[in-house]
């Protein structure tokens, strides 16, 4: 697997996102979703990655950063093809070292409440993220769950 910083230009990238947001929709109301679009991506102040398997696009994830300690994890999402194969693990790994190597304090993460999120909210807490009050521009919301990392 090769894990690349990623221009968000390509066909392969905008149909991972695109399939990304309609996921969120199919599980979230409109109010609960903090997924980005590929212009929302785009911002001086996210890195985004995609992870590829050959000229296969395996995922994708971004880190923003919030302020000079604190970044958030954004976009995180495993092709279809690819779930269960550990390239969200490995993703989630080189997100954590490079914000560790930004100097960072803390990541972040928001994901969604409800049972299609499980997956994710294991995956975060197996790498020690702990729910959290909400942070940044996100307030209580019964769709969503804030979890932090201390690092």
């Amino acid at each position: 697997m090769l894990i690349k910083t990623d221009d968000l230009t390509g066909y392969q990238i905008k149909a991972l996102i695109s399939e990304h947001l309609n996921g969120m929709s199919l599980h979230s109301p409109p109010e609960s979703i903090h997924a980005l679009n590929l212009d929302g991506l785009k911002q001086p102040d996210i890195t985004f990655w995609s992870v590829w398997d050959g000229e296969e696009l395996a995922g994708c994830g971004a880190l923003k950063e919030l302020d000079a300690s604190h970044g958030e994890i954004k976009s995180m999402r495993t092709s279809s093809a690819f779930l269960r194969k550990g390239i969200a693990r490995q993703l989630l790994q080189h997100i954590l070292d490079e914000a560790k190597s930004r100097g960072y304090e803390r990541v972040s993460l928001e994901t969604g409440s409800m049972k299609a999120f499980e997956p994710a909210r294991k995956l975060y807490a197996s790498f020690g993220f702990q729910e959290c009050a909400p942070f940044a521009q996100y307030s209580d919301d019964p769709n969503s769950v804030c979890m932090t990392k201390l690092l």
